[in-house]
């Protein structure tokens, strides 16, 4: 057996999967989404990662972004892991860096363990599959190659890169030696890719030994090793929490892994090589793949929620909060949330980016937040608002509390619906229950609590002339956001 502290997984957890807009927002990217059961993709990589097998491995690090720590943090609470660590990124700089900075974590132990690195945005249908396929990786990972999975592709698939291998493995197990990397190709050449065989899929999942990684991007980016070293030089800790430089990392170049090290290392001095991963992988990058991976009804209808059909034909359906019926169309996706609905044709699901950029031109709240929001000591949902006034319901979890703060432009009246409120109102601090109600002025510096074991949820009705979000001083708080 593998010794443990030698296997070290790193999740990817950045991006915004713009196209499966509206459920995917900037503050809650799909890899944090509940799309094909219970549990969210990045809930689902975690736990691929923490069960090889035979092999043991440490538990998971984590790359994300600061906007995201609490949601990743709460997510793998959900589930009985502890992350090794959660590295924080202040901007994205796509996955190079990130891996770089994984990489620098790892060898802090006096020991280079090997990285096995993947996105916590797929699904894998047969996890059985994935483990063989990592165990394969990592024991060729071991002998100091480049592993990279390959995904057998069984159409001509337009959407992703390709990885052209040799016709006979080089090893005793099923691993291929990498000829290079082909990129997104048209529809003709797809198929020519899937005639000729030898070409995979590029899933974006890679294994080999922190060195290993540390001196291919010296060796082929030296400006990314250059100011990644640096940033990470001037890292700060946090509990679970790594902060790189935020100054020294804005310098680092933006790069993929794959364009930085991966397809220079070809005919290099890095030898690189393939194992290839049959195990039901989908990368769910638009909502047509979204329907892939989903049960069907005999018409070809995956629906999730209050859904209607009738003489309808191979559409996906998500409704959120309110019923949605559908009467004689065909290939359609139809995505209900409270504040926001998009349809369109299943065919042109990567299409939905256009809509993203448009609200992000437009600078529309639909862009960033659902109108239910998540936070490190509970959610909000804003249930109605008008001219001068806006409606929030509110759940504070047990022993959680909001940061002591004040506002300049409103009030705040608060009714206690469930849980005991412990709240803070200038010099005066006092315990509500339901059915209980006060009243916070403008300008006053105020707290709400949850001293129970239950979870807390009020009613907050705020009225004055600016409610946005930004209209708040913080001067204590438990989540790291304190101002004065």
């Amino acid at each position: 057996m593998t010794d443990q502290t030698k296997i070290q997984p790193v999740i990817l957890c950045g991006g915004s999967g713009t196209r499966l807009w509206p459920l995917s927002r900037t503050g809650f990217p799909k890899q944090f989404l509940c799309l094909t059961g219970t549990e969210s993709l990045f809930q689902l990589a975690a736990k691929r990662l923490t069960d090889l097998g035979s092999i043991a491995v440490a538990t998971p690090f984590v790359v994300t972004g600061e906007e995201h720590r609490f949601l990743a943090l709460e997510q793998l609470r959900e589930i009985g892991i502890q992350a090794a660590g959660l590295l924080l990124e202040p901007i994205g700089r796509n996955t190079a860096p990130a891996l770089t900075l994984a990489a620098l974590h790892a060898l802090e132990g006096g020991i280079d363990p090997v990285l096995v690195v993947t996105p916590a945005d797929q699904t894998v249908a047969v996890p059985a599959a994935f483990t063989q396929a990592m165990q394969t990786a990592i024991r060729e990972a071991e002998t100091g190659h480049i592993v990279i999975l390959g995904i057998t592709p069984d159409r001509p698939e337009t959407g992703y890169g390709y990885i052209k291998t040799t016709a006979s493995a080089v090893s005793p197990a099923p691993t291929f030696r990498v000829e290079r990397f082909v990129e997104k190709p048209d529809a003709a050449t797809a198929q020519n890719y899937l005639n000729e065989g030898g070409y995979y899929w590029n899933a974006g999942m890679f294994v080999l030994k922190a060195s290993v990684w540390l001196k291919a991007v010296e060796g082929f980016c030296p400006d990314i090793a250059k100011t990644t070293r640096h940033a990470w030089e001037k890292r700060s800790t946090d509990a679970a929490f790594i902060r790189p430089g935020k100054t020294e990392f804005a310098t680092i170049p933006a790069e993929s892994i794959d364009y930085a090290v991966m397809e220079h290392c070809p005919g290099s001095a890095f030898p690189i090589t393939m194992v290839p991963l049959d195990a039901g992988w989908n990368d769910l990058g638009a909502w047509d793949a979204v329907w892939n991976v989903l049960p069907k009804d005999a018409a070809g209808n995956a629906h999730y929620g209050d859904v209607l059909v009738t003489d309808s034909h191979n559409t996906l359906v998500h409704a959120t909060s309110r019923l949605v019926s559908l009467v004689g169309v065909e290939d359609v996706v139809v995505i209900e949330t409270p504040d926001a609905v998009l349809v369109a044709d299943k065919n042109r699901s990567q299409d939905v980016k256009r809509i993203v950029n448009a609200l992000n031109q437009q600078q529309r709240e639909e862009h960033n937040l659902h109108r239910k929001v998540h936070r490190p000591w509970g959610w909000y949902d804003s249930i109605d608002e008008g001219e001068r006034f806006k409606v929030k319901r509110i759940q504070v979890k047990p022993g959680a509390s909001l940061s002591l703060q004040k506002h300049h432009h409103r009030a705040e009246h608060w009714v206690v619906v469930k849980g005991t409120a412990e709240i803070t109102n200038g010099d005066k601090t006092i315990l509500l229950t339901e059915n209980q109600s006060t009243y916070i002025p403008l300008g006053e510096i105020h707290r709400l609590a949850n001293p129970g074991t239950l979870p807390l949820e009020i009613i907050e009705v705020q009225s004055g002339s600016y409610l946005g979000e930004d209209d708040i001083n913080r001067f204590e708080d438990h989540y790291g956001r304190s101002e004065k």
